[in-house]
């Protein structure tokens, strides 16, 4: 009975997913509101730099910080 229960909420979710997906007017998106500027677009360089190695960079850095000021002394014991 569970993998019955389970089939039927993902059949609800799929279902529910794609009908929110038809419904969804993309083609209104191609008209522009009252005050929209957009600006220039990015070229695939800027883009890789913002979204991928801009995060990758700040998580090295921080995650550098906390090792090099770690303050503890101890030892560090190992777990059998």
């Amino acid at each position: 009975m569970d993998k019955k229960n389970a089939l039927r909420a993902g059949a609800v979710a799929a279902g529910t997913t794609l009908m929110m997906l038809l419904m969804s007017s993309p083609a209104l998106a191609l008209t522009r509101d009252d005050g929209d500027d957009p600006g220039a677009g990015l070229s695939v360089a800027e883009t890789l730099g913002l979204f991928v190695v801009a995060p990758i960079a700040l998580f090295v850095l921080i995650a550098g910080l906390v090792m090099v000021l770690d303050k503890s002394d101890r030892p560090r014991k190992k777990q059998a």
